[in-house]
C-alpha cells in the first residue's frame, strides 16, 4: 500500500528515510569537532561557509557542517540537543519536502535546521507559523540559536515587527526563565520593534501566512521603493502545513476599501427574511451551504416590497442584497460561524474555534449578518488586491513544511504545491491507546456520558484534555461540569498566549481542560506540568497518562488526528477518545440512515453509546465525502485563481519595471503607455511647466492609472466569474467561458491603461499636485469604433447601468430589456 501512495501522491516511505542515515552519522562524526570550537569560533563559521557558498560550493556540500554548528549552538543556549530523527527532519525539509512529524517530537527545532542552512545564502528565510503568538513565542525560544551563529532574527506580527535582539531589555533572569519555560512563555524583553522592512531585511523571518500574503499585496500598491517590505520569495517553511495550505487555502487573501453605497438595503432586508418560512419560501443545502429562493418565497417578498417583479423593476442590486440577507439568515449562527463583540460582528474560523478579528466575508455577506445582528452595518468593501494562499505560496523558489498529520492530505499537497511528504519516525516509540468511537443517539445524552467520564477520570487523578468543535460548545459543556463540581480551565481560542501558559500546564495530575479543537496549537503538555519535574510525572503516569476526549468528529480527519495527538508524546502512556451523537453536524448532514433507524429500532438510552464497526466505518465515510468536497472547493478556487494569477503577474510586473527604473529607463517604459493624441510638443511643454517634478509626477500617475483600472479589473472579473455559472446551463464549460472572457478583459484592460495615461497627462498641471484628493485619475474607455459601446458607457438595453456591469456580462435584465425594445 505505501508503495502505492509513494509512487502516485509522492508519500516517501522507511526505504527513502533510510537513505538519511549515512547523513546523519556524517553529522554525528562532527560532533567532537564542534564541541571543542570557542563561542566566538562557532559565531564565524557562518562567514566560513558563506565564503564557500562564494567560491561554489552549494548548499548540500554544507549540510553536515551546518547541521553540526546548529546543534551545537542550540546545546550551548538551550541546553538542547538535536536528535537522529530531528536531524533527518531537518534534511527533509531543505530537501523542498514536508516531514511528518508526531506531536512532541520538536517541529520547532528541527526548524533551525535548514533555516540555517538556507539562510547562509543571504537570501532570506520565511518561517511560517498559525498565529501571532507563535511567530513571537518561536523567535524568541530559537532566535538565541541563530544569534550564537550571527544570524539576526525578524518577527512579523499584526499590528507591530520586531527584531531579536538579547541586549534590547533582558537580563540573566530572563534568560533563565526563556531556556526554562520558552516553549509556551514569550519574553517580549528580547524583541525589539522596527519596521517591517527591517523585519524582512533579517536573515530568518517569522510571521504568519496572512501577515506574508497580505505584505506581498501592499508591496504591489508601493508608489515609493521606500514602502516595498519583501526582497523576494527564497525558502519558506510552513509551521502546521495542513492547516494553512490546505484548511485556509478556500479562502482568498483581499485588501479592499470601503465603497461609498449606504447600508439601507441591508437593514430593510434583515427585516424581510425572517419572515420568510423554511422550505416553503427557501430551501437549505447543507451540503453545499447554499440557500435558494422558491416561487412562493419570490412572491412573498414582491408583495411585501409592494412591486410586481423584482428581477426587471429593482434589478440585480436589489436580488444581490435579498441573496446575502437570505444566506446570513439560513447558513450563518452566533456563536458557531460568528461572535458579536463589542458592537462588532467577528469571524469565527471554523477548522481552529479561533476568533478572526479584521477579516471579513467578501461580496455583502458581512454587511447582511450585522443588519441580522442589529450592530452598525459598515459600508461594503471594494476589492484593490488579492491572491489565493496556493498562489502565494507558489510563488517561493523552495517550500516546505512540517505537520504531525500530511498523510491524509498527500493527494492534495502533490497535486496543488507538488510537494511530498516524508514520515520521519519517532523518537521513542508510541504507546498511546486510540480507543473505538462511542456513538450515542442525542447531543444532550452524549455530553451527560461526558461529564460522567470525565468526573470519574479526574477523581482517580487522570489529567483530561476535551476537544470541541465550537465556542458555543465549549461553554454549554462547561455548564454541565460545573454542576458535577468538576473543577476545570475553559479555553475559547481567544488569547493565544494566556491560553499558551494554561494549556502547557493540562498535564498536572486530576487537571481537567477545555478547549475547543486547537485552543494552544503548537505547545506541548508535559506530563506533571512545565517545567518538567519526575516525581510529577510519573504520578500522573501511573493514572495512565493524559487522557483526550473528542466530543465530535470535525470535517478533517486530520483535526482529529491533531486532538488525539496532544496525548502520547516522547513514549508517555495516554489514551483517546471520540464521544459523537447522531444530532452531530457530520452525522446529520452526511450519515447514514441505516445507523440512525438500528438505534432507534434497539431501543437504547439516549446516554448510552453504541460501539460497531458499522457506525465508525460510516463515520470515516463522511468525512471522506467531507474532504472530497472541500477538496473540490479549493481545487475549483485555483481553476479560477490560475486565470487571474497570470494577468495579475502581468501587472504586477508592469508596476514593479515602473517602480524600479531608473529616470532613463522610465523615460522609454512611459513613451509604451502613450497614445498618438500625446505629441512630443506636448510632452516638451508639461515638462517645462513642472520642471523637476515631471517624471516623479508621471510615474505616480501610472503607478494610480495601473491601480486604478486593476482595481475595476478585478471587481468585472467577479461579476463575469458569477455570470459565466449560468452559461453552464446552456451546455457550456463555465470554466473555458471565464477564459475567454479574462482574455478579452485584460486586452481591454490594457488599452484602457493607455488611454487613462494619455488623458492624465493631456491634464496634467491644470488642477492639483497627484498626491491630492481633488486630482482623481479618470476612468475612461480605450478608444473603440463608432459602432461600438465603451465599457465604462451607459448600456444601450437601457437598464441605467454601465455597459461592463450589463450588456458585456449578457445579464438576465439585459436580455429582458433588449426583448422589450
Amino acid at each position: 500500500m505505501m508503495g502505492i501512495l509513494t509512487k502516485f501522491f509522492g508519500i516517501s516511505g522507511e526505504a527513502d528515510i533510510k537513505k538519511l542515515q549515512p547523513i546523519v552519522e556524517q553529522i554525528n562524526s562532527l560532533e567532537p569537532e564542534f564541541e571543542k570550537l570557542s563561542t566566538e569560533e562557532l559565531k564565524n563559521k557562518t562567514g566560513e561557509f558563506r565564503k564557500r557558498i562564494a567560491d561554489g560550493a552549494s548548499l548540500n556540500d554544507l549540510l553536515p557542517e551546518a547541521f553540526a554548528a546548529v546543534r551545537e549552538a542550540s546545546k550551548r543556549t538551550l541546553g538542547q540537543r538535536h536528535y537522529d530523527v530531528q536531524l533527518m527532519g531537518g534534511i527533509v525539509l531543505h530537501q523542498g519536502k514536508i516531514a511528518e512529524m508526531k506531536t512532541g517530537e520538536g517541529k520547532t527545532l528541527v526548524a533551525t535546521l535548514s533555516a540555517y542552512l538556507n539562510a547562509i545564502s543571504g537570501e532570506g528565510v520565511h518561517i511560517v507559523t498559525v498565529n501571532d503568538y507563535l511567530s513571537r513565542r518561536d523567535a524568541v525560544w530559537m532566535g538565541e540559536i541563530y544569534n550564537a551563529l550571527g544570524l539576526k532574527t525578524g518577527v512579523l506580527n499584526h499590528d507591530a515587527s520586531f527584531l531579536y535582539d538579547p541586549a534590547h531589555e533582558a537580563n540573566k533572569e530572563e534568560d533563565k526563565e526563556r531556556d526554562q519555560l520558552g516553549s509556551f512563555k514569550v519574553v517580549h524583553e528580547f524583541l525589539r520593534p522596527v519596521t517591517r522592512r527591517e523585519a524582512y531585511a533579517a536573515d530568518i523571518t517569522y510571521g504568519t501566512n496572512n501577515e506574508f500574503g497580505f505584505d506581498y499585496l501592499r508591496d504591489n500598491m508601493a508608489y515609493t521603493e521606500s514602502q516595498v517590505s519583501q526582497r523576494g520569495h527564497n525558502f519558506a517553511i510552513v509551521d502546521e502545513v495542513d492547516s494553512i495550505l490546505i484548511d485556509e487555502a478556500r479562502t482568498p487573501l483581499i485588501i479592499s476599501m470601503p465603497d461609498a453605497e449606504s447600508g439601507e438595503l441591508y437593514k430593510i432586508f434583515s427585516k424581510i427574511v425572517p419572515r420568510l418560512k423554511k422550505e416553503e419560501d427557501y430551501k437549505v443545502d447543507e451540503k453545499q451551504k447554499a440557500a435558494t429562493l422558491t416561487e412562493a418565497g419570490i412572491e412573498k417578498i414582491e408583495s411585501i416590497l409592494g412591486i410586481k417583479d423584482l428581477y426587471t423593476e429593482r434589478g440585480m442590486r436589489y436580488v444581490h442584497h435579498l441573496e446575502q440577507a437570505l444566506r446570513a439568515q439560513a447558513l450563518f449562527e452566533r456563536d458557531i460561524n460568528y461572535v458579536v463583540k463589542g458592537g462588532e460582528v467577528i469571524i469565527v474560523d471554523e477548522f481552529t474555534g479561533r476568533l478572526m478579528p479584521g477579516r471579513r466575508w467578501s461580496d455583502g455577506l458581512h454587511q447582511a449578518i450585522e443588519a441580522k445582528e442589529g450592530v452598525r452595518v459598515q459600508q461594503e468593501s471594494r476589492t484593490l488586491a488579492t491572491i489565493t494562499f496556493q498562489n502565494y505560496f507558489r510563488l517561493y523558489k523552495k517550500l516546505s513544511g512540517m505537520t504531525g498529520t500530511a498523510s491524509t492530505s498527500a493527494e492534495e499537497f502533490h497535486k496543488v504545491y507538488n510537494l511530498e511528504a516524508a514520515e520521519i519516525p519517532t523518537n521513542r516509540p508510541m504507546v498511546r491507546m486510540d480507543k473505538e468511537d462511542k456513538v450515542f443517539q442525542t447531543e444532550a445524552g452524549k455530553f451527560k456520558a461526558v461529564a460522567r467520564e470525565v468526573k470519574e477520570r479526574h477523581e482517580k487523578g487522570q489529567p483530561v484534555l476535551i476537544g470541541t468543535v465550537s465556542i458555543e460548545k465549549n461553554e454549554r459543556l462547561s455548564a454541565i461540569l460545573k454542576r458535577e463540581g468538576v473543577p476545570h480551565e475553559l479555553l475559547n481560542a481567544k488569547n493565544h498566549e494566556q491560553e499558551a501558559e494554561i494549556i502547557a500546564q493540562a498535564g498536572k495530575k486530576g487537571r481537567v481542560t477545555l478547549a475547543t479543537n486547537i485552543a494552544g496549537r503548537g505547545v506541548d503538555i508535559i506530563l506533571g506540568g512545565n517545567p518538567f519535574s519526575t516525581v510529577e510525572s510519573e504520578k500522573v503516569k501511573e493514572a495512565g497518562g493524559l487522557y483526550v476526549l473528542g466530543t465530535e468528529r470535525h470535517e478533517a480527519r486530520r483535526i482529529d488526528n491533531q486532538l488525539r495527538g496532544r496525548s502520547g508524546r516522547q513514549g508517555d502512556p495516554g489514551e483517546s477518545q471520540f464521544f459523537v451523537s447522531l444530532e452531530d453536524d457530520l452525522m446529520r448532514i452526511f450519515g447514514s440512515e441505516k445507523i440512525k433507524n438500528m438505534m432507534g429500532s434497539f431501543g437504547i438510552p439516549e446516554d448510552e453509546p453504541l460501539e460497531h464497526k458499522l457506525v465508525s466505518n460510516a463515520i470515516e465515510s463522511a468525512q471522506g465525502k467531507i474532504e472530497g468536497l472541500n477538496f473540490d472547493a479549493r481545487k475549483h478556487l485555483l481553476e479560477y485563481d490560475d486565470v487571474m494569477n497570470k494577468q495579475r503577474k502581468s501587472v504586477y510586473e508592469r508596476r514593479k519595471k515602473v517602480l524600479y527604473s531608473s529616470d532613463e529607463e522610465f523615460k522609454e517604459i512611459y513613451k509604451t503607455y502613450l497614445g498618438e493624441e500625446v505629441t512630443d510638443e506636448i510632452l516638451a511643454k508639461k515638462e517645462e511647466e513642472l520642471k523637476d517634478s515631471f517624471l516623479p509626477t508621471l510615474r505616480t500617475y501610472l503607478l494610480r492609472t495601473i491601480d486604478l483600472l486593476w482595481m475595476e479589473h478585478l471587481e468585472l472579473m467577479e461579476y463575469t466569474r458569477s455570470s459565466v455559472r449560468l452559461r453552464a446551463y446552456g451546455q457550456r464549460d463555465p470554466l473555458v467561458e471565464y477564459k475567454n472572457e479574462a482574455i478579452r478583459l485584460f486586452r481591454e484592460l490594457e488599452g484602457s491603461m493607455s488611454a487613462n495615461f494619455s488623458n492624465s497627462i493631456l491634464h496634467l498641471g491644470e488642477h492639483t499636485h497627484p498626491g491630492e484628493k481633488k486630482h482623481e485619475v479618470q476612468i475612461i474607455a480605450p478608444p473603440s469604433n463608432k459602432n461600438e459601446v465603451g465599457r465604462n458607457d451607459p448600456c444601450p438595453c437601457g437598464s441605467g447601468k454601465k455597459y461592463k456591469k450589463c450588456g458585456m456580462l449578457n445579464t438576465e435584465e439585459h436580455q429582458k430589456n433588449l426583448a422589450k425594445k
